[in-house]
């Protein structure tokens, strides 16, 4: 507990010093938002149609900018190498890594998309709804980008080989979270949508770390 404690301590110091890991997806998460209205013109009912589906896009695509360096200053500096002396913690030291990427970069992306909403013309009963499925969606993100991470982390350019990786295993998130959204857009509780997201949440929360430590104990051996 003493060194999952720690490694909490020292991953939010981390996280604070290289803060601006933390503000590029949502910069990006805000730019792409602010630009649809410019490219589709400023028709409520429009941009109320294909809201849901453009900020989930955003939020996927922003969620891949900063997972690259989760593991790559460990693996830079040989920390991760002492993370694999402690097998009996590492699933743990991987959940908390996953973890305080997902507060800096997936959180505030899930408290600035009802203010996103908003510009999109969402309609207001819909953003509890979307800050739900964004919430579950971009934890499931944050740890199938884990796996891409830690599958790529002895590369020195591995972001596009994440991209390929970690895609196809978003399209379920991304299926969901946007007809979540939608759903409760035109007045529909959304209950099986956000079932199946938090059942997505709660499986990668289990398998991803697994694979993770797989992934990072095979790019040590290379």
């Amino acid at each position: 507990m003493n060194i999952l404690l720690a490694t909490f301590h020292r991953e939010w110091q981390l996280a604070w010093r290289n803060l601006a890991d933390a503000v590029n997806p949502v910069a990006f998460f805000l730019m792409v938002i602010a630009l649809v209205p410019l490219g589709t013109g400023t028709d409520k009912t429009l941009l109320a149609a294909i809201a849901p589906g453009i900020l989930w896009v955003a939020a996927l695509l922003a969620s891949l900018l900063s997972v690259d360096m989760l593991f790559r200053r460990d693996y830079d500096d040989s920390t991760l190498e002492q993370y694999l002396l402690l097998p009996d913690c590492l699933y743990g030291i991987v959940w908390i890594k996953v973890l305080v990427h997902w507060l800096f970069s997936g959180l505030p992306l899930v408290l600035i998309s009802p203010l996103l909403g908003m510009m999109l013309s969402l309609p207001p009963v819909a953003m509890p709804v979307l800050m739900l499925s964004l919430a579950l969606g971009t934890i499931s993100l944050s740890l199938i980008g884990a796996i891409g991470a830690a599958l790529t982390v002895s590369l020195r350019r591995g972001g596009l080989l994440i991209a390929v990786i970690v895609l196809p295993l978003y399209i379920p998130v991304l299926i969901f979270g946007a007809s979540a959204t939608a759903q409760a857009a035109g007045g529909i509780f959304p209950a099986g949508q956000l079932a199946i997201l938090g059942a997505c949440a709660l499986f990668a929360l289990g398998l991803s770390p697994l694979v993770v430590m797989a992934g990072l104990k095979n790019a040590l051996e290379s």
